[in-house]
């Protein structure tokens, strides 16, 4: 059975330790645009990741640690990704019950 992408993209972001992962695939509401995957090009990714790694770092920083485990996916596999990273407290604080 072969992974889909958004389970590629779960496996390359385990060293993050995430407490927290949510990997939408949204490459269906991109439909007719010039780089979705039935034209040749890569999926439209949604994630949201919690992790302590991100502590004191800036949102740039963040989203670094996050490109740089998936930069050869894209822009082939992947053709854009949207991210959102937390850490613990800052996603407890925001979004938990």
């Amino acid at each position: 059975m072969t992974a889909s992408l958004a389970d590629l993209v779960r496996e390359r972001l385990v060293p993050l330790a995430a407490t927290h992962l949510d990997i939408h695939d949204d490459s269906a509401a991109h439909a007719g645009h010039a780089g979705v995957v039935e034209a040749g090009g890569g999926g439209h990714f949604e994630v949201l990741v919690v992790a302590a790694i991100f502590e004191g770092k800036s949102r740039v920083a963040r989203h670094r640690l996050v490109y740089d485990r998936v930069r050869d996916l894209m822009p082939h596999r992947i053709h854009a990704l949207a991210i959102t990273a937390h850490t613990p407290d800052e996603f407890e604080r925001n979004f938990a019950g």
